[in-house]
């Protein structure tokens, strides 16, 4: 079980406070110079930034506590010193400094929402013109793809940004959308040149185009498949070929559909290929599309969190992958990729929504903060926090309901990426 803030705590005067004692600040997050509204003490600063606040109580947790409250004698209360004005204070320097920084990303989030909801539109669309207009769905896919290529090639990092869940009714389409990205993304980290990025996304984009000509009903079946049944499904990697030729794709683009279930131990379809038998391209499609199956499979019920299905590809089936590309993978994603449920350093709870790609154990929270209504939770750059880190991951059904309706865990798993995610840096 999960403490929520108010649980089991008490209340001291700004008097009794001393390093050490965890505090809740019963204030909205704009009233305080503080980073988190939540945090154990550590300095005589601080201490005197807290009494200069006006409080006359101020809640702390015993249990999260390294020692007990001063004791003051009854009937003494000393001023506390007095507040700097605020446009001198470097506390509060700082927290305008965040909230600039906050506003900004909100605003780089909505534009990548925007670009991600075109882009999972032009996917449809492409799929709907795939047979009737074969011509037109491959120019719209070369459109789609050297759009992405452009943005994704500059010289700033890729933050790899979680998506929300409501996003226009497209999400027959976000496997495409997911795979095509975090393959073109792994490519680009991969330093891969740009011919080769551009047809990895080709590639990517039609992966699974095979699908097409097998029953739905096996497709979405959540039951365990009969062997007759896994036979067939594993049919559309020929049958995506076949269509990939019609479309007039690139052999290098036919080899990603044809090859994206071969896995380096030959433990994968259809030809059982060992090693580097299958072109580099493939491999990685490879690791894309186990990342993304793993974390929206068919049947929801049986979804991995994004930490887990790293965790289950780098620790205990890194034998199927190449070993460079999934080591880059991992370190693109983040120990902690967008969508992991976590516990920071000092307590709070959060969920990881952007993840930069140098920087992955230093990712974006939307923290979880009763005083603040979900559309103006905040937004930690722990990079900018070298106080706080991760502790660990949690799975969202270990949450208390209010902190699982608060950070909405996503039914789905969809990113999008941000190629400009350091340009507001100071």
């Amino acid at each position: 079980m999960i403490d929520t803030p108010a649980s089991n705590a008490s209340y001291i005067t700004p008097a009794q406070l001393c390093i050490g004692l965890h505090i809740h600040l019963d204030l909205a997050w704009t009233e305080h110079p503080f980073s988190f509204s939540s945090f154990k003490i550590k300095s005589l600063d601080q201490i005197g930034t807290l009494q200069s606040l006006g409080l006359t109580r101020i809640r702390y947790t015993p249990s999260k506590s390294d020692g007990k409250p001063l004791q003051v004698p009854a009937g003494v209360a000393p001023e506390p010193p007095p507040a700097p004005p605020h446009d001198e204070d470097p506390l509060y320097q700082a927290k305008r400094a965040r909230v600039e920084r906050l506003v900004a990303q909100q605003a780089r989030v909505a534009v990548c929402e925007r670009e991600f909801l075109s882009s999972a539109r032009a996917v449809k669309s492409i799929n709907q013109n795939l047979f009737a207009k074969p011509e037109r769905a491959r120019e719209e896919a070369e459109t789609l793809v050297q759009a992405i290529a452009d943005s994704m090639l500059t010289e700033s990092d890729i933050a790899i940004n979680l998506m929300k869940d409501k996003t226009g009714g497209e999400e027959v389409y976000f496997h495409s959308l997911n795979v095509t990205l975090l393959s073109m993304m792994l490519a680009k980290e991969l330093k891969a040149p740009r011919e080769a990025i551009r047809l990895i996304g080709m590639g990517a984009m039609f992966h699974d185009v095979g699908k097409l000509d097998i029953p739905d009903r096996i497709v979405r079946k959540t039951d365990a498949l009969t062997k007759p049944e896994l036979s067939l499904l594993q049919q559309h990697c020929a049958y995506g070929v076949e269509t990939g030729r019609k479309l007039g794709l690139p052999n290098e683009a036919l080899m990603v559909i044809a090859q994206h279930h071969e896995l380096m131990d030959g433990s994968g379809y259809p030809k059982g290929l060992k090693g580097g038998d299958s072109s580099m391209l493939a491999r990685i499609v490879a690791i894309a599309n186990t990342y993304d199956n793993l974390c929206n499979p068919v049947k929801p019920s049986q979804a991995l969190t994004p930490h887990q299905a790293l965790s289950l590809m780098y620790a205990q089936q890194r034998a199927k992958f190449d070993a460079a590309p999934l080591t880059t993978f991992v370190r693109c994603m983040g120990i902690y990729p967008p969508g992991t449920i976590v516990v920071l350093s000092n307590d709070c709870i959060g969920m990881v929504v952007s993840v930069n790609s140098s920087k992955p154990l230093k990712p974006t929270v939307l923290i979880y903060d009763p005083q603040l209504p979900r559309e103006q939770a905040i937004l930690v750059e722990l990079e900018s926090e070298p106080e706080v880190s991760i502790s660990r991951a949690l799975k969202p059904d270990q949450l208390p309901k209010p902190i699982y309706d608060y950070l909405s865990p996503r039914r789905r798993v969809t990113y999008y990426f941000d190629a400009e995610s350091n340009r507001a840096a100071p």
